[in-house]
């Protein structure tokens, strides 16, 4: 019997059917309203029906960005989507009329991370530290081959570690958080504060952002650096930099064997990966007398949300 994957972004809902060796069978999505909780429950459904016309559906998996309940059941908070203490899980349910059918909700971060430990880069690996560097910044743990989500099920928010007290301002109520730093969003602002303060090294990124600073992107950024733009490729290099350096923070905590860098910057490839293995060793307590993790870009791409969610509705 199959389950489903649904991975819930801010404007969108992606979802699959995925099989035991985590191949997604089949695809579908749905434009959803993010300040319109209930478009989102009935998109859920929706795409179930669709699926599950021509699969034999056993169980539900939702990814969502957000902080979820011990029992997988309710997003207890979520900063891009109207969701407070919402029980997500019971809510499908009732749309579906359908009790036979498993529903779990999951963080997206642990549903890319265990994706990527059940399938991907950490399929060898028994502990594990996967960052989604996206808009923000999202972590998974696996110790000893097992999720780890902590007692009241919001561990692994490592973006909101505070790593510069007093610095930027993040959209959790706290000032320094490191997915301030070492985020999608980070190196588009950096990049925007660039084409302002060094106009004269600017030239291709402002050119690519038609003449405005305000409308230049990460995939923008990425494809100068590809292109041996010296400013992008610098700005690459620094959010690298940041991404190495709380990674060894989190690496004196867990002492993981292979942390795994995923999410849209991804697409950076070496131009991100090197200065990421640079800062984490340069920050590395005791280097020199201890094993380090293997550092290693993700291989599951898009689909990781869909693949891991549906993955951990079976568990």
């Amino acid at each position: 019997m199959h389950a489903i994957g649904v991975d819930i972004g801010g404007t969108k809902i992606a979802a699959g059917v995925v099989d035991d060796d985590g191949v997604i069978l089949a695809q579908t999505r749905r434009d959803t309203e993010p300040d319109d909780v209930a478009s989102i429950d009935r998109a859920v459904a929706e795409v179930y029906r669709e699926l599950a016309a021509d699969f034999e559906i056993g169980a539900i998996g939702v990814a969502a960005a957000g902080f979820v309940s011990s029992d997988r059941t309710t997003v207890l908070f979520a900063p891009n989507i109207a969701w407070r203490e919402y029980a997500l899980a019971a809510r499908v349910r009732a749309l579906l009329g359908d009790e036979t059918v498993r529903i779990v909700v999951e963080n997206d971060a642990n549903a890319a991370g265990w994706a990527e430990f059940r399938f991907g880069a950490g399929r060898s690996a028994t502990d594990m530290l996967m960052l989604t560097v996206g808009t923000g910044l999202g972590g998974a743990v696996i110790v000893d081959g097992q999720l780890v989500r902590g007692r009241w099920g919001v561990a692994a928010e490592v973006g909101h570690m505070r790593v510069v007290p007093g610095g930027h301002y993040c959209g959790c109520g706290h000032e320094g958080c490191w997915e301030q730093y070492a985020s999608g969003s980070a190196l588009v602002r950096d990049g925007q504060a660039s084409l302002v303060a060094q106009p004269d090294r600017a030239e291709r990124l402002l050119a690519m952002a038609g003449g405005d600073p305000e409308k230049l992107t990460g995939p923008q950024i990425t494809q100068a650096a590809h292109e041996g733009d010296p400013l992008a490729v610098e700005l690459l290099a620094t959010l690298g930099r940041w991404i190495g350096e709380g990674a060894a923070s989190v690496a004196a905590l867990l002492d993981p064997e292979l942390i795994v860098i995923g999410g849209g910057v991804g697409g950076a490839g070496d131009l991100l990966l090197q200065p990421v293995r640079k800062g984490f060793a340069d920050q590395l307590s005791a280097r020199g007398h201890r094993p380090e993790a293997q550092i290693e870009l993700a291989e599951q791409g898009n689909e990781a949300g869909i693949v891991g969610a549906a993955d951990l509705a079976r568990v």
